[in-house]
């Protein structure tokens, strides 16, 4: 049987409190009976999932990161039902004639750790969906959940096959396309992001695709002070999502949304 694991203390605390009946078995690290696992545990008994213990050198053979002592186990009848996952047709829907759309669109980002902060940076700035190519991109795993600290469960994440002709769904939804580019004239500061957009960000040091590039309505920059020319992608998403929300509130402020 296939199993699936969420590891760490914040990841499998959502999970308790979201979905719990996701979750098959939780292992705790045998000794550690601090204030935030007794938390788990009381988490865990109220769902009835039962508990195991296990040596600290056991559960590092179950999952590829730092666990600090917990491990939830998800078996193959649910193994992903905590994700959040949405079709185009969803995600249309959702965006269609709504003047705070926001979508963050990851053009081929492979590392799951970025997607995990993307995620993460997601939910603390409001976005709608985040979207995705199936191809050459990193789904969500252990490891993009525990770095989500519970954002699989809360951000909408959209897999689609043609990346190019979702954004001109998105495009004929009324959303505006923002793609980021280092050598774009405009500045990101500089722009009106208050309305409907989708934020577009390149891979890993390949940054957008030709064809996501051409489907951009404006491409903007990240002005650099230092002697890097660039920034990590998930760091990077994080700083425009931000300048998103600043215009948001400051349109609200202004009864403009």
């Amino acid at each position: 049987m296939a199993l699936d694991y969420a590891f760490g203390l914040h990841a499998v605390e959502e999970l308790l409190r979201r979905q719990p009946k996701t979750v098959r078995r939780l292992w705790v690290q045998k000794g550690r009976d601090d204030g935030r696992v007794q938390a788990l545990l009381a988490l865990a008994t109220a769902a009835d999932t039962p508990v195991s213990r296990l040596p600290r050198g056991k559960l590092d053979e179950l999952v590829p990161g730092r666990h600090q002592g917990v491990v939830a186990e998800l078996g193959d009848n649910t193994a992903g039902q905590s994700d959040l996952r949405w079709s185009e047709a969803q995600l249309e829907q959702a965006v269609s004639g709504n003047p705070r759309a926001l979508v963050l669109v990851l053009d081929g980002v492979t590392d799951p750790h970025n997607l995990g902060a993307c995620l993460r940076s997601a939910d603390a700035a409001g976005v709608t969906a985040v979207v995705v190519p199936k191809d050459n991109a990193a789904d969500i795993t252990a490891v993009v959940r525990k770095v989500a600290c519970g954002a699989t469960e809360t951000v909408p994440l959209v897999r689609v096959t043609n990346l190019a002709r979702s954004l001109d769904m998105l495009k004929a939804a009324g959303v505006w396309i923002y793609g980021t580019a280092g050598e774009a004239s405009e500045s990101l500061y500089s722009s009106d992001l208050a309305g409907p957009l989708a934020l577009v960000m390149g891979a890993e040091g390949a940054g957008m695709r030709r064809l996501t590039r051409e489907r951009c309505d404006f491409l903007v920059n990240l002005p650099m002070a230092g002697a890097v020319s660039s920034l990590n992608v998930s760091v990077a998403t994080g700083v425009c999502l931000f300048e998103i929300r600043r215009q948001r509130l400051l349109a609200e402020d202004a009864g403009g949304l």
